[in-house]
């Protein structure tokens, strides 16, 4: 059973332990106070009155460096358009990927194409930023192409010379009035293409595909 006496005992020592924690406080107070430099005392009040309830909140990661832009419209088409379709484009994987390299060094440029197709659209993506234009002898299929894809540009043209008149034109190449570059629309070459739309004569292609005309049978035409 314990003593009466050891109650007060036990308060008394309460109360020197507080004391001396009061007079400890007191006497180390002054040392904090002076290491504390104004600079941060006043980013200390900054912080406290822009957050006044001292939640302390996660740093904000700086911005990124990286653009976040979305695919362009024609690029999802172009994707779309090849990910639903059964036709495959009428040049094959070897051929179409000479092309694609040029464009990857060249792109965006003056793309000019002769021949209007299923893979048009691909090669007008593959320029993206670009101008791909395309020339088509049958003025039909450009009817039909521009139905289904409006944005492609595509313009008709004719050809004068047949694929039974190959190797005369082949001959005629190799003459003096075919070997001065000059203005096709001036030139005394028969093998001059004169029957383009003259806004593409005013342009400097940096790239020109020639997959048409079709040349197929003996009476076809001959590019």
């Amino acid at each position: 059973m314990r003593s009466k006496t050891q109650y007060p005992l036990n308060l008394k020592l309460i109360a020197c332990g507080c004391i001396l924690a009061f007079v400890l406080l007191f006497a180390l107070r002054p040392k904090f106070s002076s290491q504390q430099t104004p600079s941060s005392i006043s980013q200390t009040q900054s912080s406290l009155a822009s957050n006044p309830t001292g939640i302390v909140e996660a740093a904000s990661c700086p911005p990124s460096t990286q653009t976040c832009t979305k695919i362009p419209p024609s690029i999802v088409q172009a994707i779309i358009h090849y990910s639903t379709s059964s036709i495959t484009p009428q040049q094959t994987l070897s051929e179409i990927s000479v092309t694609s390299q040029v464009l990857q060094k060249k792109s965006p440029c003056n793309f000019l194409v002769f021949g209007l197709g299923h893979d048009s659209l691909m090669w007008a993506s593959l320029n993206h930023g670009g101008r791909t234009v395309f020339l088509e002898e049958d003025k039909s299929w450009i009817e039909q192409i521009r139905y289904g894809f409006p944005t492609l540009e595509s313009y008709h043209v004719v050809y004068d010379s047949k694929v039974h008149q190959a190797d005369e034109l082949m001959k005629i190449g190799k003459g003096e009035e075919c070997r001065v570059v000059t203005d096709p629309r001036s030139s005394k070459c028969q093998l001059a293409l004169k029957t383009i739309p003259n806004e593409v004569y005013e342009i400097e292609w940096d790239l020109i595909m020639v997959d048409a005309p079709t040349g197929f049978h003996e009476n076809a035409p001959d590019g």
